[in-house]
C-alpha cells in the first residue's frame, strides 16, 4: 500500500536511527528465502507498512552504508538488520508519499522504493494468461517502460510457475539481483517488479530460484530487443517508429492471396549485403527487388539467435529481431520501405524447435517448461535442440501470440512457418520405441495439430490479407484446408494459405539433373506435380535449402557445358514461372550464380561486374527473371486461378522422346496463355501444337533463349497463326519453332 498524504508529525523533523523504533525482526525462515531469492511476496516484507504505532519501512540495499526516508518534512534514518537490510518503524499515521537516500562508500543515491508499488499487471491479463488465450501477450509480459503511480520506470514480468523465486537484475544493479526480487501474482505462475527510474536501453536478465535449490540467470522469453551475439542480455525496448504504409495495409486488408500475382525473392538478410544494417538495407533492397519486379520478399529467420550458422533457425529471442543489424525500430523501417516500394513482406518463423542454451528457453525455471516433461518427447532427433509442449495453454498462448505479434507490430504480410512435418508427426525421425501413440493410437501429434490450427485461424482472424505459408514435406491431408472442414484422415484442415511443394521441387530438379538424352526415361517427374495441383494451394519453391551443403547452386545442378547449363536455368525458370502455384526464388539464383550459398559472404554479385568476362552471361539470366516477372504480372491467367484445376489444361504431357512439354493457363474471362518448354538441346522446327479453336493468331512474348538472356536468338518472331489442322485432340494447330533447351509463352495475338 502506498499513500500520497504529508507526514503525520505537524514539525520538520530529523529523526536519526535512535529517534526510530526498531521494527519487529523478520523469522528465520522469511529471512533466508528473502536473502535467497526463494521468496513469492517480497513486497510483504519491503517498502512500507501500517503497523501498530506508526508505519513499518524496510528494505535490501547490499553494500549501502546507510538508508534514509526522506518525505515532505521527514527524514529519518532506518535501523541497520545486517545482510544489506535496513529498517524501523515511524510514528506516522498514515504510509507518506517517500524517497529512499541510499549511502554508499562513493555516493548517495535518491530513489523511489520499488516496494511501494501496486502490481502494475491487470487480473485480466493474468486471468487470459492462465487460460492461455492473451492474443496480445507481449503487452502483459516482458519489459515495459510506463508510468506507474505517477511515476517513470520499466514494469518486468516473467512466466515461471516452479521458480521458487525469480531477481531481476541488470545494469541498473551491476549484475547483482540481490536488492530487486520479484513477486509472484498468485497462481498464475507471473513474477512482477515495477523498478522506478529505469528505462530505455537498460540491459537485465531474471534470476531463477530453482526447486532443486540453484539458481540460473536467464534473458527474458518476451525480450522484444537482445543485445548483439553473443552477449545474451536483453534490453528495455519502446518503440517510436511512424509507419508510412497506410496505402499498402489498406490494399493488403482487401486482397486475395491465391487470385493475386505472388513472386517470392527469398533472402538471408546478414549476407544479401554484407555489412549492411536495417537502415542501410532499406536503401538498396525494396529498388533492387521492385526493378526486378517480385511482389514479396521473404526473409529468413529474423528472431534473435545465437549462432549465425544456424541462419536463424535455432531461435532464442521469438520476440525480438536480431541486434545484428539494429534496432527493432530500424527493422520495422525496412519493412516500411518494403511496402512503401510494393513490396510485401513474409519472414520465416520456426515454432517447431528451440536450442539448448542455458540462459535461454531450456528448463527455464528449472524444471521443462516450454518443452515436455518426457526427455525422449522433449528431444528433437534432428537437429540437437528441443521441441516445444503445444500441449500446455501457456506455451502454445506464447507462440500463437508470437504469431500475431510480427504481424501486428512489424506489419509482416505473411509467415512461412518452418519444419512443419516435423511437429505433426510422433514418430518424426525417431524410430519404434522411441515414441508414444496418441490417444486415438496414431502417429499423428495431436497437440500439434490443435496449435497450428489455433494459430492461423488467430492471425487470420485478426490480421487481414496476411498469408500463412507451410513448409510442410509429407502428404498431410488439408494443410491449406480451413480448420472447420474435416477430411478423410478425421482432421480439419490446418488452416495454412499456402503449402511449399516438396514434391514439385525435388522432382523437377531430378529431371533437369539428367542429361537430355536420358530425360525421356523420367519424363514423368515433371507431370507428376499436375495429378495433385489442386489439393493444395501451393508455392513452387527453389529455397536456400536447395543450393547449399553439397546440393549445388542451381545453374551447377544442370548437366553440359556453360551454355547448356544457362540455357536450362532459363528454361527451368520459364517452365515453373508458367507452372500452376505462386514462385519462390532465393537470392543468387535469379544471376545464375554457380557456387553454392554461403551465409558467410552471401551472393557473388561480383560476376555483375561489368569487367568482368561472362557479365553478360549471368546479367542475361538475370534480366529474364525482371521479364519474366513483368509478363507474369501483367497475365492473369498466370495467377488468377492457380487453385483451380479449369485454370489449366495439358496440350502435351507426353511428348518424352522429345523433351517437349506443352500447357495452357487460363484467366477468369477464359484468356489462356500457352507455355511450351523443349528440355532437349535441338532446334525443333515447326513443332505442331493443338490449339483452341477460340484464338486465330497467337503472338510470342517471351522466350528464354532470346539473345538478351544470353540465349542463341531461336525465335518466333511473327505472329503464328492457326491452321485447321487438329493436334492434341483440338481441332486447330499452330507450328512454332522450338529453341533448344529453352521455354516460351505464347499469348493470343
Amino acid at each position: 500500500m502506498a499513500g500520497g498524504g504529508e507526514p503525520a508529525e505537524p514539525r520538520d523533523e530529523a529523526y536519526d536511527e535512535r529517534g526510530v523504533r526498531a521494527a519487529p525482526a523478520l523469522g528465520d525462515d522469511e529471512r533466508r528465502r528473502l536473502l535467497a531469492g526463494a521468496h513469492h511476496d517480497p513486497h510483504a516484507l519491503l517498502g512500507a507498512h501500517p503497523v501498530r504505532g506508526g508505519v513499518l519501512f524496510r528494505t535490501l540495499r547490499p553494500y549501502a552504508r546507510s538508508v534514509t526516508v526522506a518525505a515532505v518534512g521527514l527524514r529519518a534514518r532506518l535501523r541497520a538488520e545486517g545482510d544489506g537490510l535496513f529498517s524501523g518503524v515511524l510514528p506516522l499515521r498514515e504510509i507518506p508519499d517517500y524517497r529512499l537516500l541510499v549511502t554508499y562508500e562513493d555516493a548517495e543515491l535518491e530513489l523511489h522504493d520499488p516496494y511501494r508499488f501496486l502490481p502494475a499487471l491487470g487480473e485480466l491479463d493474468l486471468h487470459l494468461i492462465g487460460e492461455g488465450r492473451h492474443e496480445e501477450l507481449w503487452r502483459a509480459l516482458g519489459a515495459h517502460p510506463m508510468s506507474h503511480q505517477g511515476v517513470a520506470g520499466t514494469r518486468f514480468t516473467v512466466w515461471a510457475p516452479n521458480a521458487l523465486g525469480v531477481r531481476l537484475t541488470g545494469d541498473f544493479s551491476y549484475w547483482d539481483g540481490t536488492a530487486l526480487p520479484m513477486r509472484s501474482l498468485g497462481g498464475s505462475g507471473v513474477w512482477e517488479l515495477f523498478l522506478p527510474g529505469v528505462g530505455e536501453g537498460a540491459l537485465y536478465k531474471f534470476e531463477i530460484a530453482r526447486p532443486d535449490g540453484g539458481h540460473s540467470l536467464r534473458a527474458d522469453p518476451m525480450a522484444r530487443r537482445t543485445e548483439c551475439p553473443p552477449a545474451t542480455a536483453s534490453v528495455v525496448h519502446g518503440s517510436h517508429h511512424r509507419w508510412g504504409d497506410d496505402a499498402w495495409m489498406a490494399r493488403r486488408e482487401g486482397g486475395r492471396v491465391h487470385e493475386l500475382p505472388f513472386s517470392v525473392y527469398e533472402v538471408h538478410l546478414p549476407s544479401w549485403r554484407p555489412g549492411l544494417t536495417y537502415r542501410q538495407l532499406a536503401e538498396q533492397l525494396p529498388a533492387y527487388v521492385k526493378d526486378l519486379g517480385f511482389t514479396h520478399v521473404e526473409l529468413m529467420p529474423v528472431a534473435e539467435h545465437p549462432f549465425g550458422g544456424s541462419w536463424g533457425y535455432q531461435v532464442t529471442g521469438f520476440y525480438a529481431p536480431t541486434a545484428r543489424l539494429g534496432s527493432p525500430d530500424d527493422f520495422k523501417h525496412l519493412v516500411d520501405a518494403l511496402h512503401r516500394a510494393g513490396i510485401g513482406v513474409l519472414v520465416d518463423w520456426v515454432p517447431a524447435h528451440f536450442p539448448k542454451d542455458a540462459w535461454a528457453l531450456a528448463e527455464f525455471d528449472g524444471r521443462p517448461l516450454y518443452e515436455p516433461a518426457d526427455p525422449l518427447r522433449a528431444a528433437h532427433p534432428d537437429w540437437g535442440t528441443l521441441e516445444f509442449d503445444y500441449g500446455r495453454n501457456e506455451v502454445r498462448n506464447f507462440l500463437v501470440a508470437n504469431a500475431v505479434y510480427w504481424c501486428e507490430e512489424f506489419h509482416i504480410d505473411g509467415l512461412r512457418v518452418d519444419a512443419v512435418a516435423s511437429m505433426l508427426y510422433l514418430d518424426y525421425s525417431r524410430e519404434p520405441g522411441q515414441w508414444t501413440p496418441n490417444a486415438r493410437g496414431g502417429r499423428e501429434n495431436l497437440d500439434a495439430v490443435a496449435f497450428l490450427q489455433e494459430m492461423n485461424a488467430t492471425v487470420y482472424r485478426r490480421c487481414p490479407g496476411v498469408v500463412t505459408v507451410a513448409e510442410e514435406s509429407t502428404a498431410w491431408d488439408g494443410v491449406t484446408r480451413a480448420t472447420h472442414h474435416v477430411g478423410p484422415s478425421g482432421f480439419g484442415g490446418l488452416g495454412f494459405g499456402l503449402k511449399w511443394n516438396m514434391g514439385w521441387m525435388h522432382d523437377s530438379l531430378a529431371y533437369l539433373a539428367h542429361e537430355p538424352v536420358h530425360r525421356a526415361h523420367h519424363h514423368h517427374e515433371m507431370t507428376f506435380s499436375m495429378v495433385y495441383a489442386y489439393s493444395e494451394n501451393y508455392v513452387l519453391p527453389i529455397s536456400h535449402d536447395e543450393v547449399v551443403h553439397g546440393k549445388r547452386a542451381l545453374v551447377s545442378k544442370m548437366p553440359g557445358d556453360w551454355w547448356q547449363r544457362r540455357a536450362d536455368h532459363r528454361a527451368y525458370l520459364g517452365f515453373m514461372w508458367a507452372h500452376p502455384g505462386k514462385q519462390l526464388l532465393f537470392m543468387g539464383q535469379e544471376f545464375a550464380q554457380g557456387a553454392e550459398w554461403s551465409e558467410a559472404h552471401g551472393p557473388d554479385w561480383w560476376l555483375l561486374d561489368p569487367s568482368y568476362s561472362a557479365e553478360p552471361d549471368h546479367r542475361g539470366v538475370r534480366d529474364l527473371v525482371r521479364d519474366l516477372n513483368q509478363v507474369y504480372a501483367a497475365t492473369p491467367a498466370l495467377w488468377q486461378r492457380d487453385t483451380d484445376p479449369e485454370g489449366f489444361s495439358w496440350i502435351e504431357g507426353d511428348a518424352r522422346e522429345d523433351n517437349v512439354f506443352a500447357f495452357l493457363r487460363f484467366d477468369a474471362e477464359g484468356s489462356p496463355l500457352l507455355a511450351i518448354s523443349n528440355f532437349s538441346p535441338v532446334v525443333r522446327h515447326e513443332y505442331r501444337i493443338g490449339a483452341p479453336e477460340s484464338v486465330p493468331v497467337w503472338r510470342e512474348v517471351l522466350n528464354t533463349d532470346d539473345r538478351r538472356y544470353g540465349g542463341g536468338g531461336v525465335v518466333n518472331a511473327e505472329p503464328l497463326k492457326a491452321e485447321p489442322t487438329g493436334w492434341h485432340g483440338r481441332p486447330v494447330s499452330i507450328l512454332p519453332v522450338l529453341p533448344p533447351l529453352a521455354t516460351i509463352w505464347l499469348r493470343p495475338a
